[in-house]
């Protein structure tokens, strides 16, 4: 059992499981905003449960892809797979558990009743947009916004997942999550500028260098605030919401203050702390304008 457990902690230890926080809010704010109420429990558990699914077996298939290029890395050489900690099988093994976990989760959102729930439907988008992002660094730039597309199916999934529909509001809320994790994303890659532009992976940092990497990270981190102001006009939110908004502004803004061309030493502060702040905020207060108006109706 003690062996089995340490296993499963090493698992999560590779795929970083804590970071989960980064996505889970901006899913539920999709349901709460698409039911402009609260979802029943039993939504919001099998929201939780795709999520998780999604994102391990995407981290997953990330660590298993990249097991090469990782090992030859200083800085990830001590990965649970370049150090033989954790087993390829092995890993195959939690990928497709996953991967299962996302396929029951998909099929238990089912608000309209149909024979295939629509979330069903549009899984296959979802496994191929999360299984091929880790090649995508080996012939695009573009592979910063490929793994923010790869999280912004979250709140468009969790939207579908309680209503049985796409709907404008969602896409927004999906690009805003593709803009802000393709944002930290380019700042999180400038560590790897050197070994990148030596192994000819195709990060923005090693294509454009660190100064312009930081300049695209900036404009993706206004387009998420224009895109969340957007939203909000949409579904005619009230002030929690737009507060939550100023506050995210300032959390970027600081966040970008942290790093420079010239001295990354802040940068995991600037990715960890301040984006994991960023989304659960967020959320928090748009629950709160959520609550605010219901008590205005009641």
């Amino acid at each position: 059992m003690n062996m089995a457990f340490a296993r499963v902690r090493h698992f999560a230890e590779m795929i970083k499981f804590e970071h989960t926080v980064f996505a889970l809010p901006f899913a539920f704010m999709g349901a709460f905003l698409a039911k402009r109420n609260f979802p029943t429990g039993y939504e919001l558990l099998w929201i939780t449960l795709a999520m998780v699914g999604a994102r391990t077996a995407a981290m997953a298939l990330n660590r298993l892809i990249d097991r090469h290029i990782d090992a030859r890395n200083p800085r990830t050489a001590g990965r649970h797979l370049p150090k033989g900690i954790l087993s390829v099988a092995e890993v195959w093994v939690y990928v497709a558990l996953s991967w299962g976990l996302l396929l029951v989760a998909a099929w238990q959102l089912n608000p309209l009743n149909l024979p295939v729930p629509l979330t069903v439907k549009l899984m296959p988008i979802a496994v191929m947009v999360l299984s091929l992002y880790s090649y995508t660094k080996r012939f695009t730039w573009a592979c910063h916004l490929v793994l923010g597309l790869s999280l912004g199916l979250a709140p468009v999934g969790s939207w579908v997942g309680v209503t049985g529909r796409v709907e404008l509001p969602a896409v927004i809320l999906g690009f805003v999550v593709v803009a802000w994790v393709a944002g930290f994303d380019i700042i999180y890659s400038c560590q790897d500028y050197e070994f990148d532009r030596k192994e000819g992976i195709h990060s923005i940092p090693a294509v454009f260098g660190l100064r312009w990497a930081l300049v695209f990270s900036g404009l993706l981190h206004v387009l998420t605030i224009v895109l969340l102001v957007w939203d909000g006009l949409l579904l005619g939110m009230g002030y929690f919401y737009w507060l939550g908004i100023i506050l995210a502004a300032g959390i970027l803004i600081y966040e970008h203050s942290l790093v420079s061309p010239t001295d990354l030493s802040k940068l995991d502060a600037a990715f960890f702390n301040m984006n994991g702040i960023l989304s659960v905020m967020l959320f928090v207060f748009t629950f709160a304008d959520i609550i605010f108006g219901l008590k205005i109706l009641l």
